[in-house]
């Protein structure tokens, strides 16, 4: 096993791997004409729905205003809808519906099968020593 160049920290080379990913995962959502935005709000009402749009936001980690322009544009692709909450008449709660439910399957999938074709580089026991360092440095 090589060790990294001297310039190179395991920050940066994680950094890039992980900028890596995330770019084929974005070009692996342009046929779906799904931004990374919006599948990460799609992937937490498939969680949590049906969710206030301030739990949406806080669970995106962006403003309120932000979660309320995702809802817009999900419920306006037909992927999302707003009700009134039974609780509190003053609030809304949004949901997926049919075509969201099915946009997040076509979204894992293709996020699956760019991760298949990023990581195929590795063999199954690299695979597997991978996965645990992950797991390892995520707990």
């Amino acid at each position: 096993m090589t060790e990294p160049a001297a310039e190179e920290s395991l920050s940066d080379l994680f950094g890039a791997v992980a900028r890596g990913l995330r770019r084929r995962a974005r070009v692996a959502l342009e046929p779906l004409g799904v931004t990374p935005s919006l599948s990460r709000a799609l992937s937490v009402l498939s969680e949590l729905a049906p969710v206030r749009i301030s739990t949406l936001a806080d669970h995106l980690h962006v403003a309120p205003r932000t979660a309320t322009e995702l809802v817009d544009d999900l419920a306006q692709r037909g992927l999302a809808g707003r009700r009134p909450d039974p609780v509190d008449r003053r609030a809304v709660l949004v949901e997926l519906t049919a075509a969201g439910d099915r946009a997040v399957g076509d979204i894992r999938a293709a996020r699956d099968a760019a991760g298949e074709r990023f990581f195929a580089a590795l063999d199954d026991a690299d695979r597997r020593e991978l996965a645990r360092i992950l797991r390892r440095l995520r707990d």
